[in-house]
């Protein structure tokens, strides 16, 4: 019956997708054999003419591996869907493609030995790693399908952070990284294709094995362990299957995005529903998929001489895929998720919360006079003091701003979508920022700071659109939002890592601001931020009636008089804005507004009002001791502040991983 129905819906779809990557591949072949014959097998490069060798060991190899990567996404990706019974769980949603991207960078900075006959080693136990942690933080909330990706996203950007960390520390290697980063499938020979081969044949001859406990596994627990299936074991198996079958490709070809995602989506539109045909069918599409998308990239890079990565490209047709299905997802939260805390409420929490704002500017003098030199460390005098603090005040009032604004966001999106894991860094604001930013150099190459931030803050107004248009959805939960915003994350990555894979001075400079860094804010534009970020925290207190009473619940909301559209919407675009301010200024800092809200809660700041104000002068507080350890802990050398507050953010993740679950 599946057969049937996928004959009749998709199969001629599914031909001509194949007959136009066969085509796109067949015309780049032929373009280097129109002035001579097919070479003759077996292979002889000393009797072969460039033109030849390119063919066969460049352009064949490429398509094949391609393919082979496709299939070998498609798979993982239909595995983790079944084995957390979520249909948006892909390794580029999870951050399992990500940990292998770190690990692959570091070994190839600091122990390239290790690379030789263990790339694959090296990629799946970066892979293993961040599967471990989103799992982890998904046992906690009984795996629910939103806090999976938000979790794979977080442990997505602390990855991709320490990854460019490494990487603009080690220049010499800036464009090989960066064009492996992006997924270039470009092949010199055979031999990564045979052994991505070997290894996906292996991957679905162990897939076939797990189908019937997959199938089970679909089932409630208590009926699959009455059929006798050893849950824990089987999961373990499906989840290092999936996790092996990603890491080998990114091992051999790099980072491709959203195939995962995009294959098992794909066939279930033509109608295939059983786990079985869904296991067979999805490598076929995801191997089709990458084809068709780097015969594409191929023929574009034929007409404009630009060839962009074909893992980016991909998540041009993920990204839009994934907003796509959010209203028709059918995601369950399961019982007492909300983002309530165990801590004892303060006694006088107005009280603490003076001392906190008093407490600031004194810490602000005491880090601008405070100094540390190669002698050792100084506390500056009249004369030093005078002669730093021009350079220094608005570098430090702007990322203390930021701070504020983007505790302030991360309060709201946790409250209003109870979902302690929500933060500024999911709504794809920082993104759109992004490529605003890379778009505009790209146009203008001699842009100046007024042309870039134009062009950063048009794409972020278009973010802000579609945020706003999906938040005035009445019947969408507001946790869909974070999942609206992972999808705009995924594309702005990936439009950045094509303008990346160009290769010249803007590469530094894009590398530059995701990194995160207030050096270039002046007086006028630091004050300004520091005075919208007042605003935003006194139109946030003005709300907090709306904050208290809709993680309630619809009905309660409106038994209550709330208005219920138009409440949800005020308050996701005062989060987005806050969001865009502190970004467009400073660039990501992440983890700020993830931290924040969670310790001024667990400080017993509990109500609505205690926990924004909180919130927003813990954000600050963050910040700043951010900024002091950004420049003086690897002295001489400073650290990006994005890149120090997702240090301080590693530690923090694993402790949400350790700590009991709220009550």
């Amino acid at each position: 019956m599946t057969r049937a129905i996928l004959l009749r819906s998709g199969l001629p779809l599914w031909g001509a997708a194949a007959l136009a990557a066969l085509w796109l591949s067949a015309s780049g072949a032929l373009a280097h054999l129109a002035a001579g014959p097919w070479p003759s097998f077996p292979f002889d490069p000393a009797l072969m003419t460039t033109d030849q060798i390119i063919a066969v060991y460049g352009l064949l190899p490429r398509a094949v591996i391609a393919i082979l990567a496709g299939a070998a996404l498609g798979l993982s990706g239909a595995l983790m869907q079944a084995l957390l019974r979520n249909p948006i769980a892909d390794p580029s949603t999870l951050g399992v493609s990500a940990g292998a991207q770190l690990a692959i960078v570091a070994a190839t900075l600091f122990f390239p030995a290790a690379l030789d006959g263990g790339r694959g080693l090296v990629a799946f136990g970066g892979a293993g790693v961040a599967a471990g942690i989103v799992f982890l933080l998904g046992w906690r909330r009984s795996f629910e399908p939103v806090t999976m990706v938000v979790a794979g996203l977080l442990v997505g950007i602390l990855a991709g952070s320490l990854s460019a960390a490494l990487t603009l520390a080690q220049g010499e290697y800036l464009m090989s990284l960066v064009a492996w980063n992006g997924g270039s499938l470009s092949q010199q020979d055979w031999s990564a294709t045979r052994q991505l081969a070997v290894q996906l044949g292996l991957g679905a001859a162990l897939a076939a094995l797990l189908v019937r406990p997959l199938t089970i596994l679909g089932l409630d627990d208590a009926n699959a362990r009455s059929l006798g299936v050893r849950l824990a074991l089987i999961r373990l198996a499906v989840a290092v299957l999936a996790v092996w079958l990603a890491a080998a490709v990114a091992a051999a070809v790099g980072l491709i995005s959203f195939v995962g995602l995009a294959a098992p989506a794909l066939v279930r539109l033509s109608g295939v529903r059983r786990t079985g045909p869904l296991l067979l069918y999805s490598p076929l599409a995801g191997g089709l998929l990458l084809w068709l998308t780097d015969g594409m990239v191929q023929w574009v890079a034929g007409s404009v001489g630009e060839m962009f990565p074909a893992g980016s490209v991909t998540a041009l047709v993920g990204g839009p895929l994934l907003l796509w299905m959010l209203p028709r997802l059918r995601l369950t939260r399961p019982a007492g998720t909300g983002a309530t805390s165990s801590a004892t409420p303060l006694r006088h929490p107005r009280t603490a919360l003076l001392l906190i704002a008093a407490g600031l500017p004194l810490l602000a003098a005491v880090f601008l006079a405070v100094a540390r030199m190669p002698d050792g460390w100084l506390v500056l005098g009249g004369p030093e003091l005078r002669a730093l603090l021009p350079l220094r005040w608005p570098r430090l009032l702007a990322a203390a701003a930021a701070g504020g604004l983007l505790a302030l966001a991360g309060a709201i999106l946790q409250r209003l979508t109870a979902n302690p894991l929500a933060s500024p860094e999911v709504m794809g604001i920082s993104g759109g920022a992004g490529v605003g930013l890379a778009a505009t150099l790209t146009l203008l190459p001699a842009a100046g700071p007024l042309a870039l931030f134009g062009g950063a803050g048009a794409c972020v107004a278009l973010v802000l659109v579609v945020i706003a248009a999906f938040a005035a959805r009445r019947n969408l939960p507001p946790d869909r939002l974070l999942l609206a915003g992972i999808a705009i994350s995924s594309l702005s990555a990936a439009v950045l890592n094509a303008l990346l894979a160009v290769g010249d001075q803007r590469s530094w400079q894009i590398l530059a601001w995701l990194s995160g860094s207030a050096v270039a804010v002046g007086p006028l534009a630091a004050v300004l931020l520091a005075g919208l970020a007042l605003a935003a925290l006194v139109t946030g207190l003005v709300c907090t009636r709306w904050l208290a009473i809709l993680p309630l619940g619809q009905g309660v909301s409106q038994s209550l008089g709330l208005p219920l559209r138009g409440s949800r919407l005020v308050l996701i675009v005062l989060a987005a804005v806050a969001t865009a301010a502190a970004s467009l200024l400073v660039g990501p800092l992440s983890f700020v507004g993830l931290m924040a809200p969670h310790m001024a809660r667990e400080a017993g700041f509990i109500r609505a009002g205690h926990h924004l104000a909180a919130s927003f002068l813990i954000g600050t507080l963050l910040i700043l001791v951010g900024d002091f350890g950004a420049h003086t802990a690897t002295f001489p050398y400073e650290l990006p502040l994005g890149l120090f507050a997702s240090m301080i953010g590693a530690p923090y993740l694993i402790w949400l991983i350790g700590r009991k679950p709220a009550a």
